[in-house]
């Protein structure tokens, strides 16, 4: 009986996508890819696989996610979300394949545990392994919450348990990418923490309210009733010192120094700059249709259809 349906999003992962498909070709019974008109070859190495390609105008992470869960036709009773620089090692596929089927009808999820590779080298410290994430589900019963950041399936109807093993986060590329690719991070969490103070859209709140494991929601809360309330240029630098220091970061090497500085510090502090630059920019304005459009021309992303899609 099919059991395991994988979805993937892709855009312009033609270095990936073959890796990530590969690594869950014994456990999933079907594959959706789920792309934004990629220009490389991404689509047709997908299509070769087996995979079953559907394509859609990007405009975040959560959303795109969702769109998949809506309009992908998911046969199996189970679901499972994997990003496309990410590896399921064959232990864990066996113990998926195995134990999947055996768990009782009170489970709604299953948590795995990441780890990530930087530069060649297994990050264990600093608090980055393991990283805990609901990655699987009963179909029906989880959903994409609604976040311009920081986005996690939520599941309901039941609890979740966790299958430890070999999951990766491995990507490819280079810093430059690495850098950029979190520049557009550091804008769209910034949107995030905008809207967290002005509510210019609906707030998502089912992760405090559904099954997130505690590590997860433990994390959301210091980050948004402690963490997002201190000045930056104090709270990087702290997050950046307990993470190298007091997580023992320090241990992770020259690849680790590396990682924690730019994504422990760099990276937090470039989110506190930009929301410190667009509350700046909207501090006279009053009207959230206004907020929207100065919004937009800051940072690119078509706030204002965001917010006339919401009223529909």
């Amino acid at each position: 009986m099919a059991l395991l349906t994988v979805i993937l999003l892709t855009y312009n992962e033609e270095v990936h996508i073959q890796r990530a498909l590969d690594s869950i070709g014994g456990i999933a019974d079907e594959v959706y890819v789920v792309d934004s008109y990629s220009s490389d070859r991404t689509v047709d190495i997908a299509k070769a696989f087996g995979a079953k390609v559907l394509q859609n105008k990007f405009v975040n992470q959560a959303k795109q996610f969702q769109w998949a869960l809506e309009n992908c036709p998911v046969s199996t009773p189970w679901v499972m979300r994997l990003d496309a620089d990410e590896v399921i090692d064959k232990g864990l596929g066996d113990k998926i394949r195995l134990e999947l089927p055996l768990l009782p009808s009170d489970v709604a999820g299953v948590n795995l545990d990441r780890k990530h590779i930087f530069m060649g080298r297994w990050i264990r410290h600093g608090g980055r392994y393991p990283v805990r994430l609901l990655r699987i589900w009963r179909r029906g019963q989880g959903h994409m919450e609604s976040r311009w950041m920081d986005e996690h399936i939520v599941v309901s109807g039941g609890r979740t348990v966790v299958f430890k093993g070999g999951f990766a986060d491995h990507n490819l590329h280079d810093l430059t990418y690495f850098t950029t690719k979190h520049n557009q991070y550091a804008t769209r969490e910034a949107i995030e923490a905008i809207n967290q103070k002005y509510c210019f859209f609906d707030r998502d709140s089912s992760f405090a309210n559904g099954n997130a494991s505690k590590q997860a929601l433990a994390k959301r809360v210091l980050k948004e009733r402690f963490y997002n309330r201190l000045p930056f240029t104090i709270s990087a630098f702290g997050y950046f010192v307990w993470r190298y220091v007091f997580q023992l970061g320090f241990l992770d090497g020259r690849q680790g120094l590396i990682y924690h500085f730019l994504q422990g510090y760099w990276y937090r502090f470039l989110v506190g700059a930009k929301l410190m630059e667009f509350e700046r920019a909207i501090a006279h304005l009053k009207d959230k249709d206004e907020i929207a459009a100065e919004l937009t021309r800051l940072t690119g992303f078509d706030l204002v259809a965001e917010r006339q899609r919401a009223r529909l």
